[in-house]
């Protein structure tokens, strides 16, 4: 069970509340991109937020991404998904605003999963 402090928390929240808000904004503008991979590093603070010490995730999301198996843990493999989809929105890998749309909508509702889970334990 992961203990969160008051800090991390009211940032996870900040984050996430965030990261919803300027999805929906993504989709009453004509040139989203920009919202949306905002939205989705948004998602992802909040999680690592809600996850313990943000930076000291970040270092193994990296570490892990450039692993080619990271089957040994279910989250570290889920939190590297996310990187990885960052990073093909990011590059315009995806084929259109929408595809970006929908992905990020994913990581957004995955993210807010977890941080209601975490903050709900105290």
């Amino acid at each position: 069970m992961v203990v969160l402090d008051d800090y991390r928390k009211g940032w996870a929240l900040r984050y996430i509340r965030e990261a919803r808000d300027e999805l929906e904004a993504s989709r009453r503008t004509s040139s989203p991109l920009n919202l949306i991979v905002d939205a989705a590093r948004k998602a992802q603070a909040a999680i690592y937020f809600s996850l313990g010490d943000p930076s000291s995730i970040e270092a193994l999301v990296s570490e892990a991404s450039d692993e080619a198996d990271t089957s040994e843990s279910s989250v570290l493999r889920c939190l590297v998904e996310i990187e990885r989809t960052l990073q093909r929105i990011e590059s315009l890998s995806v084929s259109s605003d929408k595809e970006a749309m929908e992905e990020a909508d994913g990581i957004v509702r995955i993210a807010a999963e977890i941080v209601e889970l975490v903050t709900s334990q105290d």
